[in-house]
């Protein structure tokens, strides 16, 4: 279960240490983002990093909180007012949720959203972090909380800063973007930010300060709900749990592709679970698998569970030594490292080359980008999946019904076997013969009685609908059959069916009872092509009368 191996032991122990390191800064600023405090920030990186790489699914995953967390994580913040038993239930109740995904094998499925969604969601997290910290970046505290008040505040921040904080600030915005990549490699660029800007705040004061940060190890918070919290709360835990299943899984997926392993998704929602609900109950804010982090760790030898877990060790030793100097690092600080964080989440790659590709696509990424920043997460997930999965319906039918031909008026040699051919040679094109050549989706199947209709001969006295190469059917597609059966009585004509397989014909027959008598299924085409020749031959087709009136039944 947990898959401990010294193989990599030099490695892991070098990559966990990088990954804490890299970490520490980022845990302090998420932490105070998230209106919880920079020590709750370092809690969720130490609970969830440690039991997330202890009873997960990824050996060289790293997991602390990241950006779509913090974002959702500061809405519940707010709307609880701040009440620790409330707030951190929602985080408890998320790692529930968590868990329960994974022991109901929704592993699979969550990575299934499409990648325009993911694009939108993203980017507009970036956006929005970008957007919260602008304002301390000037010096200056948005007041309230959202997306639209901090925009609100930028403009009043730009025109009064604080000098002293906005020069701290600039200059470590210079350095996280600008820092040599081989300084990287011995000192991040977040960590170089994060030491050389609050050194310069201690010999040019006037910018503000995080101030007293708790030391220790963190208490027990009781969980609670209230019948006024209980849709809040139980909204933001899936909020939660929906948006680090994605996020985890995703960087899941980037770790396969460096280490060329394959991680076990159920197994990786469980132990992300695990450690979200030991955070809430010890005040640590809701943490996922993060992209960076985890990249780091593997680039520094990082490959088993031991570097996840060492990262969050490390983590440990700073907060019970060195919490007391984390108290004189500027809020300034903090917000250049996240509004680099923000422009790193925005899908800058997708979107400079998003107008060569569909059209839709790119639609889809800014409706979903929109939704993110000016409404909400679950919001903008929820229509960009629902309008992506109408889309791909759309065009799934579209094939299928291009796929749905009469295949007797395309040559007999091209579709029918010589016996098949030879009785076709007896129709006197009364019969018509539709080929589905593949599954019947339900969005194909709503236009599939027109299609018939409209290609059936004028003098078509049999259809014979061929579900060979149709694996199953539903309401949809059974209710199609029901239309084309109903408008062959109406036009006195016989329908048959053949090659439907015994699953899909018990669908039929349940929802739509004899609406094909059983004397018209046939298990194989070339049956029914012989009843429907015998049928045609045994009609008095000579006489006009006949041609355009009532066929006598067989």
């Amino acid at each position: 279960m947990f898959g401990f191996t010294k193989d990599n032991l030099k490695g892991d122990i070098y990559g966990g240490i990088t990954a804490g390191v890299v970490a520490l800064p980022l845990a302090l600023a998420f932490g105070e983002a998230s209106g919880a405090g920079p020590i709750a920030g370092l809690y969720g990186a130490i609970i969830v990093g440690f039991f997330a790489a202890l009873f997960g699914g990824t050996g060289s995953q790293v997991t602390g909180p990241t950006g779509p967390m913090v974002v959702v994580f500061a809405g519940v913040f707010a709307a609880l007012d701040g009440d620790p038993s409330l707030v951190f239930t929602t985080v408890v109740l998320a790692g529930a949720i968590q868990i329960a995904f994974g022991v109901a094998k929704l592993g699979q499925y969550i990575r299934l959203v499409p990648y325009p969604v993911i694009s939108g969601f993203m980017s507009g997290i970036g956006c929005i972090i970008i957007a919260l910290q602008t304002s301390r970046l000037f010096g200056h505290e948005p007041e309230g909380s959202g997306t639209i008040p901090a925009l609100i505040e930028i403009p009043g921040a730009v025109m009064d800063p604080n000098w002293v904080a906005f020069g701290i600030g600039a200059m470590t915005l210079l350095i996280v973007f600008k820092w040599p990549a081989n300084w990287g490699k011995i000192v991040p660029p977040p960590l170089a930010g994060l030491i050389i800007g609050t050194v310069t705040s201690v010999f040019v004061v006037g910018a503000p300060i995080l101030g007293d940060i708790p030391t220790g190890l963190p208490s027990f918070i009781m969980p609670s709900l209230t019948q006024d919290t209980l849709l809040i709360i139980f909204e933001a835990a899936f909020i939660l749990a929906l948006l680090g299943s994605i996020d985890s899984l995703l960087t899941s997926l980037v770790a396969d592709n460096m280490t060329r392993t394959r991680h076990n998704s159920n197994q990786e929602l469980i132990g992300q679970g695990v450690g979200n609900v030991i955070a809430g109950l010890f005040g640590g804010i809701a943490s996922a698998g993060a992209t960076m982090r985890t990249v780091i760790n593997i680039r520094t030898g990082g490959k088993t569970k031991i570097s996840g877990m060492l990262h969050s060790v490390l983590l440990l030793a700073i907060v019970v030594a060195l919490a007391p100097l984390a108290s004189n690092i500027p809020h300034t600080v903090l917000a250049a490292i996240l509004i680099k964080t923000g422009w790193d989440i925005i899908d800058r790659a997708y979107i400079l080359k998003a107008h060569r590709g569909p059209r839709w696509d790119l639609g889809l990424m800014l409706l979903v980008l929109t939704l993110t920043v000016f409404v909400d997460l679950i919001t903008a997930v929820m229509a960009g999946v629902v309008m992506a999965s109408l889309a791909f319906v759309k065009q799934i039918a579209d094939e299928q019904l291009k796929q749905l031909r009469d295949i007797t008026s395309e040559g007999l040699a091209q579709h029918f076997s010589e016996e098949e051919a030879e009785l076709m040679t007896h129709s006197h094109e009364r019969i018509n013969i539709f080929d589905f050549g593949g599954p019947l989706s339900f969005g194909a199947a709503a236009d599939v009685g027109h299609q018939v209709r409209e290609k059936s001969g004028k003098l078509s006295q049999v259809t014979i609908l061929d579900f060979s190469q149709v694996p199953f059917i539903d309401v949809s597609a059974a209710r199609a059959v029901e239309t084309i059966a109903n408008d062959g009585k109406i036009s006195n004509k016989l329908v048959y069916i053949s090659g439907m397989n015994k699953d899909s014909r018990g669908v039929l027959e349940g929802l739509m009872g004899d609406v094909v008598p059983k004397e018209h299924y046939f298990d194989v085409r070339r049956d029914a092509i012989a009843a429907a020749v015998e049928y045609v031959e045994s009609t008095e087709l000579e006489k006009p009368e006949q041609v355009s009136g009532e066929p006598a039944l067989a």
